[in-house]
């Protein structure tokens, strides 16, 4: 079900930004009543979606809704160890980990970005910018000195 409510977020949110950006003015709480009476998307689930836009018009993303926000806190460990245990085991469940993964990105202030800097800067000398210092501006680190320096 956590799984189920990431979907539909970024789905949501893929909406959203369409309509923000080609100024299609889309209410998302009326998309979820349209589509809970068709033919492809039919489910009562779109029923608890529509309530929330109902409640908070704006409502940045689903997962800050306090309905969906306490089922998924809730769910968390459980969620957690169906992904690793299914992992650990060979088995894929890709949109389990997937929605996980969304769940964990939507909620981190800070996101893998910053290693991708620092990669770019071993492999290129790209330099980047450090989080505990950002008013040093962009550096760049001596990364095979480093690595000597640690006997690696």
């Amino acid at each position: 079900y956590a799984s189920k409510i990431c979907s539909y977020a970024q789905g949501m949110n893929l909406i959203r930004a369409g309509s923000e950006n080609w100024k299609w003015d889309i209410n998302l709480g009326e998309t979820a009543r349209i589509w809970k009476g068709g033919c492809i998307i039919r489910a009562r689930f779109l029923g608890k979606i529509k309530e929330a836009y109902d409640r908070q018009h704006d409502l940045p993303n689903l997962l800050l809704d306090p309905n969906f926000s306490s089922y998924i806190q809730g769910a968390q460990a459980n969620w957690r160890r169906v992904v690793a245990t299914a992992a650990q085991a060979g088995i894929p469940i890709p949109a389990f980990s997937a929605s996980l993964g969304y769940f964990d990105a939507y909620r981190t202030a800070d996101l893998p970005l910053n290693l991708t800097q620092a990669q770019r800067d071993f492999f290129g000398s790209h330099t980047y910018q450090r989080t505990d210092r950002p008013d040093a501006g962009f550096v760049h680190t001596e990364w095979e000195e480093l690595l000597e320096k640690q006997g690696k």
